[in-house]
């Protein structure tokens, strides 16, 4: 099959890694022309793989158009505040309805949306097949070495759902099928901030212990949270859920954990915050969280906690203490 891939960061590569592993096309679309011409010329991407070689098949241009004309399915691996931008490019050359997948984990900072519903609601439905989401516990440093990963194809659309799965998976890389949509959707992009929280936790030498409670909590607020918006409660037990949250608290290459680990060594966000306040998907998660939380009365105690760290400049061993003294109560 041909596949356009919007994209060429780390993910997008080691995507395409796995696409041509299963002998199917790929042609990326990006606009840095360097990373361009590195792909095209030397079969790496060293701005995030210092030692990989990638395919050969593996090709990349700057003209939406010929990745569109190309593709018999798009693939989106862009930054969730890009996807918007990326759609609106898309729009203007698509002619024919195509399966749109989505491999971002975020909200569109405009509107507050899924990744699903601004594809939805930018791209006229005439155009669109179906819309899938491939969400789950995967470093893009791992699986472009070809390590075991289990991740899910997400769709409303069951058929849809299992083409992706059937394209994708291979001897390390399984994909399994899942419709929650909205469970999926809000898990893998919560457990950002939750993992904003972990690190945190490390930064200011809290020990495992803490990190576990901060872990499990954090997964009884994003299954609160979920199930408010009709999620079900098994997604969080999944590899959506509890994997992502699991490899994203405490990996070296979760850019969020690293992140929170930071303003724990710091005790203030201020620093972090003025170089990766857009890269770091967490801090946005943060904030739209909280502001939906706030709007639905649904009580939310650590990201409530985190917006006061990024947002209202509180020093985060003071807010820990502050959780720690709340009235006691029954788990649940």
């Amino acid at each position: 099959m041909k596949i356009g891939i919007f994209g060429t960061g780390s993910w997008a590569s080691a995507l395409a890694q796995v696409l041509v592993d299963n002998k199917h096309d790929v042609f990326l679309y990006g606009n840095c022309q360097n990373q361009i011409d590195e792909i095209n010329l030397k079969h790496a991407n060293t701005t995030y793989f210092k030692d990989v070689v990638l395919d050969e098949k593996i090709k990349a241009t700057n003209t939406i158009k010929e990745v569109i004309d190309f593709a018999e399915l798009l693939l989106l691996v862009v930054p969730t505040h890009a996807v918007k931008i990326v759609l609106d490019d898309i729009n203007k050359f698509l002619n024919r309805p195509l399966v749109f997948v989505n491999a971002a984990k975020g909200f569109d900072p405009e509107t507050n949306l899924r990744m699903s519903q601004i594809i939805r609601k930018v791209i006229p439905k005439e155009k669109i097949t179906a819309v899938v989401s491939l969400l789950g516990p995967s470093h893009a440093e791992e699986v472009i070495k070809r390590r075991l990963t289990l991740i899910a194809s997400v769709s409303k659309k069951k058929k849809a759902a299992k083409l992706v799965q059937n394209l994708f998976s291979n001897d390390y890389f399984r994909v399994y099928l899942l419709q929650d949509e909205v469970g999926a959707e809000y898990a893998t992009a919560m457990k950002n901030a939750i993992a904003l929280g972990a690190g945190i936790i490390d930064g200011l030498g809290l020990g495992d212990n803490a990190k576990a409670a901060l872990i499990t909590r954090g997964l009884n607020e994003m299954v609160k949270f979920g199930a408010h918006f009709h999620a079900k409660e098994k997604t969080y037990l999944g590899l959506t859920g509890i994997g992502d949250l699991v490899v994203t608290c405490g990996s070296k290459h979760s850019r969020n954990y690293q992140a929170g680990y930071q303003i724990g060594l710091e005790n203030s966000a201020i620093n972090v915050l003025k170089v990766k306040n857009i890269t770091i998907e967490g801090i946005r998660t943060t904030k739209v969280i909280y502001e939906i939380s706030k709007q639905q009365n649904i009580d939310l105690p650590i990201i409530s906690a985190l917006y006061r760290v990024l947002f209202e400049n509180a020093k985060p061993n003071e807010v820990i203490n502050l959780l720690m003294k709340r009235s006691l109560k029954e788990e649940k």
